[in-house]
């Protein structure tokens, strides 16, 4: 049940962080930003106060980082029981039976056998 919860929790954190972060004007996004005239009218210097949008997005980012530790040991726990339950933690080696050599007696069509005799097989026609 708490898996399920952090699942959905995570998943909701990530499409969260894609949205703002699509949202978020770059660095450079104003016209006068190249030619310096960019943080002339910032209080707080060329870097500005954080925005909401900022600060909404450095807090799901840390939350994805912490479902993401949290999804990480759910499945160290889950792998764990599995390995105590008796399951091998290689897989075992699978046994390929030999296959028996052509012996004698298998029976043989003489068509088969290849001891035909010179004879019977009919010469190549000459090229001239």
């Amino acid at each position: 049940m708490l898996e399920t919860v952090v699942v959905v929790f995570h998943l909701l954190a990530a499409l969260g962080v894609v949205v703002l972060v699509l949202l978020q004007q770059g660095k450079g996004a104003e016209a006068g930003a190249s030619f310096g005239a960019g943080a002339s009218n910032t209080v707080f210097g060329s870097q500005g106060s954080a925005t909401f949008l900022s600060k909404v997005t450095a807090i799901l980012a840390a939350c994805f980082f912490l479902t993401s530790l949290g999804l990480g040991y759910f499945a160290k726990e889950k792998a764990h029981e599995l390995n105590q339950v008796g399951l091998p933690q290689q897989p075992a080696a699978i046994e390929v039976p030999q296959q028996k050599p052509a012996s004698d007696d298998v029976p043989v069509l003489q068509e088969q056998k290849g001891d035909a005799a010179p004879a019977d097989v009919p010469a190549a026609p000459e090229q001239k």
